[in-house]
């Protein structure tokens, strides 16, 4: 079982898209079974928060539901226990190595370029698109 933790700043937006986006894909696929999705903060900030509004309407958008999701942050034991952690953005990159030091060298950015946080620029659809560019990159890969 392939154990995979999206990361970003307050765990409310881009990585509970990742998450359901992530688990709305697998599911499709008939492959559930093989993977294990969460998502987490690197701050703590937003602790307990469900999904923020505009990115459940994005994520309902596209028939993929959020519900129960409690905003918490990456604990060492999450960081041994996935084998795949992605984060949003180098300042989440950055956040993890302060974190964990060199432990976080097994996390790596979902893509090449930074997902843009949508909580600043407001644009949930783009976030949606390059979490989804994300997610299918990983699932073509396991």
């Amino acid at each position: 079982m392939q154990k995979i933790l999206f990361v970003c700043h307050g765990n409310i937006c881009r990585s509970p898209m990742a998450e359901f986006v992530m688990k709305d894909m697998v599911a499709k696929a008939g492959r559930s079974g093989d993977f294990h999705i969460a998502s987490a903060a690197v701050s703590r900030e937003e602790l307990g928060h469900p999904v923020y509004p505009p990115a459940r309407a994005e994520l309902a958008r596209h028939g993929i539901g959020c519900a129960g999701h409690a905003a918490h942050q990456i604990t060492r034991p999450e960081l041994e226990e996935y084998d795949l952690i992605c984060y949003m953005d180098a300042s989440n990159g950055r956040y993890l190595r302060r974190l964990f030091g060199e432990d976080a060298a097994k996390c790596r950015p979902l893509l090449q370029r930074d997902v843009a946080d949508p909580w600043y620029t407001g644009d949930f659809r783009q976030t949606y698109e390059d979490i989804l560019e994300g997610c299918r990159r990983i699932l073509e890969e396991n």
